[in-house]
């Protein structure tokens, strides 16, 4: 996931390291991505062509890399946003990040991503329905459960909203 936040980032731009650890930062709701995780991904990045790296001279004289995205870094950042797999659907954040990135992805990809997360919704709120009538989880694990229910009820309505809204998109960009 770290790579594709990554990525991602330089959707706005031309970017240098330090920019971008924190801007991803923001996003997890970290205060940076550690110099660890950033500078090997940019360096895989550029090596694979998906990013391109200048120098320019920084504020106080020293010199800075700059990152931009190329057009084959963002086709690689689609191909992997719309490859939604089952062991990724059980992520919230991931599932989240996809739906904040919808405008590169097409129409009919947006759709898979919205009906793999609610059936995956679908079948979770069936084994806690399960497990609510089957076992006595108590006081606090039946609050714990109907709380799990209630967040997929929202999350299911949300993704309803989000269809919608993804058609009326689709069907105005055709008419125009």
């Amino acid at each position: 996931m770290n790579d594709l936040l990554l990525l991602a980032a330089l959707l706005a731009g031309p970017q240098h390291g330090y920019a971008l650890k924190k801007h991803v930062g923001l996003i997890t709701g970290r205060r940076e991505m550690h110099n660890n995780l950033v500078y090997p991904l940019l360096r895989r990045f550029v090596e694979n062509k998906w990013v391109s790296q200048r120098q320019s001279a920084g504020q106080r004289g020293q010199t800075r890399e700059i990152y931009t995205l190329t057009a084959k870094g963002k086709q690689e950042l689609v191909a992997r946003l719309s490859d939604y797999r089952e062991d990724e659907v059980s992520s919230e954040n991931g599932f989240r990040f996809r739906v904040g990135l919808f405008a590169i992805l097409k129409p009919e990809t947006r759709q898979r991503i919205l009906d793999t997360r609610q059936n995956f919704l679908a079948v979770r709120e069936q084994r806690l329905a399960h497990i609510s009538g089957a076992v006595d989880a108590g006081k606090w694990g039946g609050e714990v459960i109907d709380f799990s229910r209630q967040q997929i009820r929202a999350e299911q309505l949300w993704i309803a909203r989000l269809a919608r809204k993804a058609k009326r998109e689709t069907r105005s960009s055709r008419d125009t």
